[in-house]
């Protein structure tokens, strides 16, 4: 009795990438036109999957340039720019034979692709650091100088000393460790993509957390950011302890 055409269906979609061409083959006879959209749906997919591949494979550009280094650590930072929160880095060191797929500048990512690649780097990496600076710490010593502080912090937070850096544009003051800056690095390294996922990652939820304090500010949605709600409740309600004081002058 011949296969139904759910089946088949269920079947390719179940299938992982690399097994998609020998189905194919299997398949190639059946003239059902339910099997043909599914095989048709399926090489789709198949392209997409290489495309993605060859993508990422490119994004090992630094990579294997400096494959003589034997831990290869890429740092990034997010929240330099809100007017709320603290500034969080990452510093994350993969493995020689990564081959996560997706992995990209947070910023081009969905919120639900930035969670999923998080738990992935979190269980495959080779080691992750976070390093903060706080809102008070940020009118201290100004945003780039906090920055700096928090990069600092993420590499003394790994439990793998790095002997390269592969930075997202900046070159670390005060670090003895070999840098390479790379202007939008988080969209060329896939080292630095996925400290800009974790980054980013850890300060969305952070800043979920304090809008359960302060939910005035509406925080869970603009993470700490000058959006206009954020910016109406400042000068309604003034700020409130996360906010960097240096960077709200003009509202309140």
């Amino acid at each position: 009795m011949a296969e139904t055409i759910g089946a088949i269906r269920a079947r390719l979609q179940a299938a992982a990438p690399e097994e998609l061409p020998a189905l194919f083959l299997e398949y190639a006879q059946d003239d059902r036109e339910g099997v043909r959209a599914a095989v048709e749906r399926g090489r789709k997919r198949l392209a997409a999957w290489e495309k993605e591949k060859a993508r990422c494979e490119a994004l090992k550009k630094y990579e294997r340039e400096y494959a003589a280094y034997a831990h290869i650590c890429g740092i990034d930072e997010v929240g330099r720019g809100p007017l709320a929160g603290p500034v969080v880095a990452g510093a994350v060191i993969l493995p020689k034979d990564c081959d996560i797929l997706y992995i990209n500048d947070s910023k081009k990512l969905s919120e639900k692709k930035r969670e999923e690649l998080y738990d992935v780097i979190m269980e495959r990496a080779v080691a992750v650091g976070l390093g903060y600076s706080t809102p008070e710490r940020i009118d201290e010593i100004n945003i780039l100088q906090a920055t700096y502080e928090a990069m600092r912090e993420a590499i003394s937070q790994l439990s793998v000393a790095p002997d390269l850096l592969l930075n997202d544009a900046v070159t670390i003051p005060q670090v003895s460790v070999r840098q390479v800056p790379i202007i939008k690095g988080d969209a060329k390294s896939i080292s630095i993509g996925a400290a800009s996922i974790v980054a980013k990652v850890t300060r969305d939820r952070l800043m979920v957390r304090y809008d359960d304090i302060y939910p005035e500010y509406g925080f869970a949605s603009n993470k700490g950011y000058g959006a206009r709600a954020h910016i109406e409740a400042l000068k309604k309600y003034g700020p409130c302890p996360i906010h960097r004081r240096s960077f709200i002058t003009h509202f309140c």
